[in-house]
């Protein structure tokens, strides 16, 4: 109680600290540190402490894309920025060029006489600064019409060639001194349009992706995969088509002329990484749809189909070994993520649409260069999680089956109704083919709908290997595996359940038998069924071989055992209503007749063991001796029971008649099969015991004993002492007798004398 009392305080003091300033926040604290328990507050504290940093987490990572999206817009408002000033520095130039003009009108009307005299030489300088006023106007043709590759070649001739022709003239170094500026505007308008073509492919490398796909399996007309809808026979656009790459490339030949070159080179491979980043990251709920994957993968591809185009396009840009690097990150996370989120997944077509996901995808890459040998790997590690789905969608199946089923051989009218079973389950019995209709098939509807479920089975781990680059050899080993565990776990389950089951009657656990004998004989039927869709011959050296005949074979065996047991089991019925009167007095008149519930029980068998007949004639022969043998034990065990403390010459009589009765049920061949009266063979030791009493042969016995040709060789000595003992109980405790008949005093002493022998005899035997 303190405990919990300590967890409220505790929880109490948490909420204070949360919701109370932290000015007063010392009072609180220090009611913990005078308590017993601030270790275990500190735990509870930290725990808290981790659920707000999860929080906190949570609320960056909703707010993240905002930021992201914000530093765009600031990056689209400095380019608008640079075109204002470039606005601002043409509209200076235009104002300045219109003053020298009129400048130079005043000068012209000042100086006329001086032009005059200049115009000689003006012409002259002239004819070298007009290459130079062409050049400058070709730049800004160039810069207008944002040509900036063009307008830096224009700026290093002007530079270099026609400034220095032309002289020291103050239009030219204004030039001069704008070039520098001019090349800057040049380097960041360049930088601007790349920042928009990396912005451009990642929103639409989804698209980007699902193209280069289509165009993978429109190069592959004969992919089973084709279900995007696509008509192969249109032609699909490559990534080349959809993406505008001028800008990398203007952006590439501009720091280039600029000697910027690995510049650009590692910030166009650091944001291509961070974009790889967030490619690779699939969302927290891809596993719960096929779509999800889809774009997952199409984002994956569009942003290597890009990779490789550059690669191919750029001379150097980026290379091989940053191609392969950036494709072993991939790989890495992709099989990580698809390994995380299709463990979340219980649906086998979901499964195997995933993995036609995953071949396309691979095929897809591989066409263009990469390597997914790992991905294959992956696929067949999904494979055993493809199959446990599947065994434990198929044990539903077969439970459902095996619960529906009526337990009873089928009925057909007709020959179309004998057509549609057969060609359901290969039954091979030209005796039945003779039958006129209408006739019983043996087996009862669960065979034909198990065998054709075990078929689907295999179909769907057929379409599993499809399309992974196996060999027909592993497909086959493969499907074979897989069989063995749906028969030897799932199915072997399934039928162990129906079998031992409450309220499974004798007539359901026949048929049961019957079934799993005919499921037995179809074994290599299935064999041969694997075997054709997989073209590999059953014969082959290390073929798997199924083990549905030992799955089969344990059914009948449990389905066996069952029957010997539930056969006991109502036999033990009716043996409880047995009612032997243990100190009857002997009969002296006729004949003694069987007991009322032995008469019942003997009828019972004789029933049961009818319907019998069609089970194989070894069962129907162990289930018979078997209960014979159960009702010889139950009866010794009657007579040996502690709590029957005296039995009597009469009773054994009741008992030996009864037994007759028996022998007579034996004789008479309830199950065919038995050779002479081995069945008599179950009733044996009790025969000779009663025998032994109601003859009371003792001298044979006590002469004979241990001796192969002993009349009585199956009377065990202690249970004859046993029962001898009772017997002397009835007689001693007969008082009227004992006192006034010399014959039954007599008779007691020679109860005291055998008993006596056989303690002597079995006192001999032991040492």
């Amino acid at each position: 109680m303190a405990s919990v009392e300590a967890a409220a305080e505790h929880e109490r003091i948490l909420r204070e600290i949360e919701s109370t300033d932290t000015n007063c926040i010392g009072p609180t604290l220090r009611s913990v540190y005078d308590g017993q328990e601030h270790g275990l507050f500190m735990e509870k504290l930290d725990g808290r402490i981790r659920n707000h940093d999860r929080e906190i987490e949570k609320m960056c990572n909703h707010h993240f894309q905002g930021f992201v999206d914000s530093i765009t817009e600031l990056l689209k408002v400095r380019g608008e920025a640079q075109k204002l000033k470039s606005q601002v520095i043409e509209t200076n130039r235009r104002l300045q060029d219109d003053g020298k003009e009129l400048i130079s009108s005043m000068e012209e009307l000042k100086q006329c006489r001086m032009q005059q005299r200049n115009i000689a030489t003006t012409i002259d300088k002239l004819t070298h600064c007009l290459p130079v006023l062409e050049m400058y106007s070709k730049l800004q043709e160039q810069m207008r019409a944002k040509r900036y590759y063009p307008a830096l070649r224009t700026l290093e001739q002007l530079e270099h060639t026609c400034l220095p022709r032309a002289g020291q003239y103050r239009f030219c170094s204004i030039m001069a001194d704008n070039i520098p500026k001019l090349r800057i505007h040049i380097r960041d308008e360049a930088m601007t349009q790349l920042r928009d073509f990396l912005e451009s492919i990642r929103k639409h490398s989804d698209k980007i992706g699902e193209t280069a796909i289509k165009q993978s399996l429109s190069g592959n007309p004969g992919c089973s995969h084709c279900h995007f809808g696509l008509n192969n026979t249109t032609p699909v656009p490559g990534a080349q088509d959809l993406v505008d790459f001028s800008p990398v490339y203007r952006c590439l030949h501009i720091y280039t002329v600029l000697g910027l070159r690995d510049v650009f080179e590692n910030y166009y491979r650091k944001q291509r990484r961070k974009q790889a980043r967030l490619v690779l990251q699939p969302h927290s709920n891809m596993h719960e749809t096929l779509e999800g994957y889809r774009r997952y993968f199409n984002q994956i591809v569009g942003f290597f189909v890009v990779e490789d185009h550059i690669l191919h396009t750029t001379r150097g840009l980026v290379n091989r070994a940053y191609v392969e690097e950036l494709w072993e990150l991939a790989l890495s996370k992709t099989i990580a993520a698809l390994r995380t989120h299709s463990s979340y997944c219980d649906d086998p077509d979901l499964i195997l649409d995933l993995k036609n996901l995953i071949v396309i995808f691979a095929d897809t890459l591989q066409g263009y260069g990469f390597p997914v040998s790992q991905l294959f790997d992956m696929l067949l590690e999904m494979r055993e999680q493809y199959g446990e789905i599947l065994l434990k969608r198929w044990n539903i199946t077969f439970r459902q089956v095996l619960d529906q089923d009526n337990y009873s051989p089928i009925p057909v009218a007709s020959e179309q109704e004998y057509r549609h079973y057969t060609s359901q389950f290969p039954l091979q019995d030209p005796e039945l083919d003779k039958l006129p209709f209408p006739k019983k098939l043996p087996f009862s509807e669960f065979v034909p709908k198990v065998y054709c479920q075990i078929k689907e089975f295999i179909y769907a781990c057929l379409k599993y290997s499809e399309d992974l680059h196996l060999s027909s050899t592993e497909v086959d080993d493969m499907i074979r595996k897989s069989t063995n565990l749906l028969l030897t776990r799932t199915l072997s389950h399934c039928l162990q359940y129906a079998i031992k089951k409450k309220n499974v009657g004798l007539a359901e656990l026949v048929q049961a038998i019957i079934n799993t004998t005919h499921l037995e004989q179809s074994c290599h039927y299935l064999e041969e069924f694997i075997s054709n869709i997989t073209n590999v011959p059953p014969d082959t050296v290390n073929a798997t071989k199924l083990y549905g005949t030992s799955t089969f074979k344990d059914a009948r065996h449990a389905a066996e055992a069952e029957i010997y047991t539930n056969l006991n089991a109502k036999i033990d019925q009716f043996l409880q209503l047995a009612d032997y009167d243990w100190i009857a007095a002997v009969q002296g008149g006729g004949a003694l007749t069987p007991s009322d519930y032995l008469i019942d029980l003997i009828a019972f068998l004789k029933s049961t063991f009818s319907v019998f007949t069609n089970l194989p004639g070894k069962v129907a022969q162990t289930a018979c001796m078997s209960a014979c043998k159960h009702i010889s034990t139950s009866l010794l065990q009657l007579l040996l029971d502690s709590e029957v403390r005296q039995i009597s010459m009469g009773a054994l009589q009741q008992l030996d008649t009864d037994v007759r009765e028996c022998e007579s049920f034996a004789r008479a061949g309830p199950v065919a099969g038995f050779q002479g009266d081995t069945l008599l063979l179950a009733f044996s030791d009790l025969r000779q015991l009663l025998d032994l009493f109601t003859q009371w042969d003792w001298s044979t016995y006590l002469a004979d004993y241990g001796r192969p040709t002993c009349k009585y060789l199956r009377v065990n000595p202690h249970t004859a002492l046993a029962l001898l003992e009772k017997m002397r109980e009835t007689g001693r405790k007969n008082n009227v007798f004992a006192q006034f008949r010399k014959t039954d005093r007599d008779r007691q002493k020679l109860i005291d004398t055998v008993l006596k022998q056989l303690r002597n005899l079995i006192a001999q035997h032991h040492a």
